[in-house]
């Protein structure tokens, strides 16, 4: 009996599992269909519960929704469309010699006319900023090591999209709101770091804020990443951003797609999507790659920053816009002179994750973090302890001349004085933030991002702005440029990392990877300044003065993030040096919607 019910039992599971595989697609189209109805389903109900808290949810569904379907539609008609606009391409193809001088001539007017536009409402200041940009693309066409072949077409078009991501973000409401919020989700979203962090290191972990604040961000982004990587977000997204460019700017699939990967991976991350490619590089391709890393930042340190109080939605921005700009720099002073051998994407396949399901990409995740984490711990311990030596010896040799105040900042502070004003740094404040551009480039962005942090809390705090004529803090405005300028690994340790990394996958290429070291580093920072450029173009900072003047006269004031920074603004005038410019209508205004918990508005509600 129970043979016969085993063996009945056996064949009923075999003809249920040659049923589900006989009609797999079948199986797989409903449960699509199910979970779509259900999410639909989820939205609507949401949205006619209260829209206003449902917003989020309702633009993610409707982005992901039109992605899905694009790419449904570029895999089934694509090939037909791209067949049907041949007429169109061979036109282009046979006129594009004189056509692409006509975009890059309305371009650059374009962007001229703008600029004469904008400086006659904001001022002359951002014409400092513009003429840094061009500074620096003339000196990088200067020491280019072929000057003649340079493609023009790259270099405009990559400050062409630069200009277009800041323009968007910087000086369009939807832009800034956009961005602001996503860096607001990036906060929320790291701050659920500290309840691991609690659980292994205590109640008062908080105290050893770097250790057990900052270096688990790192663990948390890098295992969302992975994970990520895993379900095949990133190689979605990756080549979508990629292929912008290409397609604009005329560059290799291969320095695209890395390009593209650095706004969300490491400088020794991002070359793995094309490890198989690698030793096929040009010269000019190998440079590019290696500038793109050096130009960025990784998503996991980009968390760490942003606990330290620098502005996320800035940090996001940074990202962006330097994947342009590490790909026009990089080939503005290393012009490709050799055929790419890979020319169509088409064929590109990227590499996939070996992990076997989420759970293990999550795990690999963490334990790869464990060597990042080191990294970024040892190399702090080491580079502020050889900082402190310097300083000391720097000293001790500045007393045998009467100058004990000599150090490595100082030092910086005067080497780098001059790039930091010209891009749009204020003079009162270029020192210090050339001190910040010394100390990122001979030991780490860490330490640069920690010093500015610093600076960032003084000014919130209110303090006096001088202590024995030496300026405590700086503008928001030159904030804003040091933190586009700081934005990248372009350091020492960094480019050894990144030679000895691209070297591991490409055995037969390390002495090209070696030699394009330095110009890849010189590329990288130039590409970092670049973008602080175009931010002190772009960025205005808010006239408090006028909207709190004026905004208290209507009977409804609505909570924003202008209205929050100017009544700091405001409370720290009013700290310094009383009312200052501010009225005491404006004062009683922010003490009513936004009260400070560092000013007693008691005396004057």
């Amino acid at each position: 009996m129970y043979l016969h019910v085993h063996r009945f039992l056996e064949q009923k599971i075999e003809a249920f599992q040659d049923y589900v595989e006989e009609h797999k697609m079948k199986i797989k189209m409903i449960t699509l269909v199910f979970l779509v109805t259900g999410v639909i389903a989820m939205v609507i109900a949401a949205c006619i519960i209260n829209l206003r808290r449902a917003v989020g949810l309702l633009v993610i569904t409707l982005v992901t929704v039109f992605f899905v379907a694009w790419d449904w539609a570029v895999a089934h008609y694509g090939d037909q469309v791209w067949e049907g606009l041949l007429p169109v391409r061979k036109v282009l193809s046979g006129n594009w010699r004189w056509i692409k001088w006509v975009m890059c001539v309305l371009l650059v007017a374009g962007m001229v006319c703008w600029l004469v536009l904008d400086t006659a409402k904001q001022g002359t200041r951002q014409l400092v900023s513009f003429a840094g940009l061009l500074s620096f693309i003339f000196l990088m066409l200067l020491f280019s090591n072929n000057p003649s072949r340079v493609s023009w077409r790259t270099v405009l078009c990559g400050v062409g999209l630069q200009f277009a991501f800041g323009l968007l973000i910087l000086r369009t409401t939807v832009g800034f709101t956009a961005v602001d919020w996503l860096g607001k989700q990036v906060e929320i979203f790291l701050s659920y770091t500290d309840v691991g962090s609690k659980f292994v290191f205590g109640e008062s972990y908080q105290d050893h804020f770097f250790a057990f604040k900052v270096l688990p961000i790192i663990v948390f982004f890098c295992t969302v990443i992975t994970m990520l990587y895993y379900v095949g977000f990133m190689s979605w997204l990756i080549p979508k951003v990629g292929f912008i460019m290409e397609l604009t700017m005329g560059t290799s699939p291969m320095e695209s797609m890395a390009a593209a990967g650095n706004i969300f991976l490491g400088q020794t991350e991002s070359p793995l999507l094309i490890r198989p490619y690698i030793s096929q590089l040009t010269l000019s391709e190998m440079h590019a790659v290696m500038t793109g890393g050096l130009a960025s930042i990784a998503g996991s340190v980009l968390g760490a920053f942003i606990s330290f109080g620098i502005a996320g939605s800035h940090l996001l921005t940074a990202s962006v816009m330097s994947a342009p700009a590490s790909l026009a720099i990089a080939k503005l002073f290393w012009p490709e002179t050799e055929t790419p051998r890979i020319t169509d994407s088409k064929g590109l396949k990227l590499a996939k994750s070996d992990c076997k399901n989420l759970l293990e990409a999550a795990s690999y995740g963490a334990s790869s973090a464990v060597v990042l984490v080191a990294n970024v711990a040892v190399s702090l311990i080491a580079f502020m302890a050889l900082l402190a030596f310097a300083d000391a010896a720097l000293s001790w040799l500045g007393g045998m001349f009467d100058y004990p105040q000599l150090s490595f900042s100082v030092i910086c502070s005067y080497v780098f004085m001059p790039v930091s004003f010209m891009m749009g740094v204020s003079w009162e404040d270029s020192f210090i933030v050339g001190e910040l551009i010394g100390l990122k480039t001979f030991f780490n962005e860490f330490v640069a991002y920690e010093k500015l942090a610093d600076l960032i809390k003084l000014r919130k705090a209110g303090g006096p702005e001088y202590v024995d004529n030496v300026k405590q803090y700086i503008s928001v405005h030159s904030e804003t440029i040091a933190t586009y300028a700081l934005c990248g690994f372009a350091n020492f340790a960094s480019l050894g990392m990144l030679i000895g990394g691209l070297s591991a996958m490409a055995p037969d290429r390390r002495s090209d990877i070696s030699g394009c070291g330095i110009r890849a580093l010189i590329s990288g920072t130039v590409a970092c300044f670049m973008t602080a450029c175009i931010a002190g173009v772009l960025y205005v900072p808010l006239d408090c003065q006028q909207l709190l003047n004026t905004l208290f006269n209507h009977t409804n004031v609505a909570n924003s993030t202008e209205l929050a920074t100017c009544c700091a603004e405001l409370y720290i005038s009013v700290t310094m040096s009383g009312f200052s410019d501010f009225s005491a209508a404006a004062l009683q205004g922010c003490c009513t919607t936004m009260p400070s918990t560092h000013f007693n508005c008691s005396l004057v509600l």
